[in-house]
């Protein structure tokens, strides 16, 4: 019993060491670090807003229009976006919405990169301050 039982477990051995290795250990890296990036690409394709945004300021110029100038950043990693929609909100002192305009910056937008924008728009009346906010955007 014991020679069965010992000829068992080294056949076992035998067969696991043996195993059929396709890839080596490199190999098998590089392929998880080109998954890795595939899914990567994937999700930041699927999720522009995610991955950008946008901070400026407002003034009024001298004819009474008001002149917003900000920056729009790309976080991703891998995805260029470009056609960028920034959503501008109007609000009155009280904190009320007035109204919502769209103006779409085109520029492409590489991985980590900025871009400045300056438009000029005619506010509603009663309008204290604009926020800006990334509305939609195309991948490169």
């Amino acid at each position: 019993m014991k020679k069965v039982l010992s000829f068992l477990i080294f056949t076992s051995f035998v067969f696991c060491a043996c195993s059929n290795r396709d890839k080596t250990a490199g190999e098998k890296t590089k392929d998880k670090y080109e998954q890795t990036k595939e899914t990567l690409e994937q999700t930041e394709k699927k999720n522009p807003i995610r991955f950008l945004s946008v901070e400026g300021s407002n003034k009024k110029n001298l004819i009474g229009q008001t002149v917003i100038k900000g920056t729009i950043t790309n976080k991703a990693t891998v995805a260029r976006y470009k056609d960028i929609d920034v959503e501008l909100s109007f609000f009155s002192k009280t904190g009320a919405l007035l109204q919502k305009d769209h103006e779409v910056i085109y520029e492409t937008i590489a991985p980590g990169n900025s871009t400045s924008f300056k438009t000029k728009t005619r506010a509603p009346i009663g309008t204290d301050s604009v926020t800006l906010k990334v509305y939609e955007a195309k991948v490169d």
